[in-house]
This record gives C-alpha cells, sequence and structure tokens, in this order.
C-alpha cells in the first residue's frame, strides 16, 4: 500500500480481472475495453474541470487584487481633491505671490487627478475582465463535471450489464457516453 490509498475492488472489477486471465466471451471482452476507454476519457475530462476551476479561482483572485488597487487609486484620487480643495480656499483666503503659488498648486492638483483617475479606471476594467473569463471558466469547469459524471454514469451502467448479462443496458452506456462526450466537447469549445 505505498501512496497512501487504497482501491476498492467491485464485483466489474472482478469479472474484468477473470476474463483478463481465464479468458471470456466476446461481449465480455468487448465491455472491458469499452469500459477502459469510457475511464480513461472521463479521467482526461476530470483533470480538464480541475484545471478549469483553478484557472477560475486564479482570475477571481486577480479580479479581487486589481480593485483593491483601483480603489487605492480612487483614495489617493479623493486625498488630492482634498488638497485641491485647501488650495482653492488658499487662492481666496490670500494675495500676492501666496495667491499665484495656490493657484498653480491647484492647476498642478487637477492634472495629478486626471491622471490617477486614468488610472483608477483602467484598474476597475483590468477587474471586470478578469471577473468575465472567471466566470467563463466556472461555466466551462460545469462542461467538464456534466461530462465527468455523464462518464462515470456510463461506467456503472457498463458495470450492472456485464454483471447481469443484459444487453439492452448497452442502450444506456452507448446514450450516456454520448452525452458525455458532448458535454465534454462543449467544455473544450467554451460553449
Amino acid at each position: 500500500m505505498s501512496g497512501g490509498g487504497f482501491h476498492v475492488h467491485g464485483p466489474h472489477d472482478h469479472e474484468v480481472e477473470h476474463v483478463a486471465h481465464h479468458g471470456g466471451d466476446d461481449f465480455t471482452s468487448r465491455l472491458a475495453v469499452l469500459t477502459a476507454i469510457i475511464s480513461t476519457i472521463g479521467a482526461v475530462f476530470g483533470y480538464m474541470g480541475g484545471h478549469s476551476q483553478n484557472a477560475a479561482l486564479l482570475y477571481k483572485n486577480e479580479a479581487s487584487i486589481q480593485k483593491t488597487a483601483a480603489s487605492n487609486q480612487w483614495n489617493y484620487y479623493q486625498a488630492k481633491s482634498n488638497k485641491q480643495n485647501l488650495a482653492e480656499l488658499s487662492v481666496t483666503l490670500t494675495s500676492g505671490e501666496d495667491k499665484e503659488k495656490f493657484r498653480q498648486s491647484v492647476d498642478r492638483y487637477q492634472q495629478e487627478k486626471v491622471e490617477i483617475k486614468a488610472a483608477a479606471e483602467k484598474l476597475e476594467l483590468a477587474a471586470e475582465d478578469a471577473n468575465k473569463k472567471s466566470e467563463l471558466e466556472m461555466h466551462v469547469h460545469g462542461r467538464w463535471a456534466m461530462g465527468t459524471t455523464l462518464l462515470q454514469v456510463a461506467i456503472a451502467l457498463a458495470a450492472i450489464a456485464l454483471l447481469t448479462r443484459k444487453r439492452w443496458m448497452l442502450l444506456g452506456v452507448y446514450g450516456s457516453t454520448a452525452l458525455g462526450l458532448a458535454a465534454g466537447i462543449m467544455g473544450y469549445l467554451h460553449l
């Protein structure tokens, strides 16, 4: 038991092992191969689902970082507005050279606010973009998860078909597999 994990063998696993060691009929062999193919595809879908979920979390984190940076810029903008207001008040209350010095400060603060506002708006757009990407990745994750689940259902139906020897149950296996593949393709295409 190296690796810390364990594996519980179900009746289906025992049947597949029996066929591998002792040979079996055509139905059992084909169903074993089909099950192996479905589980391989399901493993890929599971991996892709995890990948898209991680990407969604990274984009959501990026959106939070950009939103915080935008908030900081807006706070900086507010501080410059307060300084500009004080400089405008000083223009009104003073005369001579001091008045001109405060007018220059008003102009400087006004220009600085334009630059700060542009930076804050750019950060807000980056946050919105990251949020949209996160939502898309979560949508894609849902497709991968749906595909994986449908393939797991197909594997379970294959096990029941194998144990009961009911060939008509293969319709459920094929149907669930087809729907799972369709969901996976939709995830791949970001639909």
